[in-house]
């Protein structure tokens, strides 16, 4: 039998959305733990890259040990995860402190990155992709 651990209500929580990922952050008082989906940071992201990007706005505003993360993350694939897991923190921050917008701005962690993956076309293998093209 599992105990549930209560935690103190979070700060603030945000959404951060990228490629068919979502990321649900609630941001506590804390020492710096992270926590995705009630796994380990380091257990849910491998790659060093992806924990590089989960990070940023944390290193960019040194507060690295200031704030516990919980975040909820469901769709896509690991990197879309870590971008938007980067997004929701980065919102986060901000609403928490409206005066670190300008150094997250300036950045570039705020914006939204709103590549999608193009649809499939009748006729086609992908979404451009033709079929092999036969002369005889």
């Amino acid at each position: 039998m599992t105990t549930k651990v209560k935690l103190p209500a979070p700060l603030c929580q945000n959404t951060g959305r990228r490629k068919a990922a979502v990321a649900r952050v609630r941001i506590r008082p804390g020492d710096g733990k992270i926590t995705i989906n009630r796994r380990a940071f380091d257990d849910y992201f491998s790659s060093a890259t992806h924990r590089m990007v989960v990070t940023e706005p944390l290193r960019v505003t040194n507060l690295t040990e200031g704030y516990d993360i919980d975040a909820t993350i469901a769709g896509g694939g690991v990197s879309g995860q870590a971008g938007a897991m980067r997004l929701g923190i980065t919102r986060s921050l901000v609403e928490l402190n409206p005066e670190l917008r300008a150094i997250l701005k300036k950045a570039g962690l705020l914006t939204r990155d709103a590549r999608e993956k193009e649809s499939k076309k009748y006729g086609l293998k992908k979404a451009r992709k033709a079929p092999q093209y036969s002369k005889r």
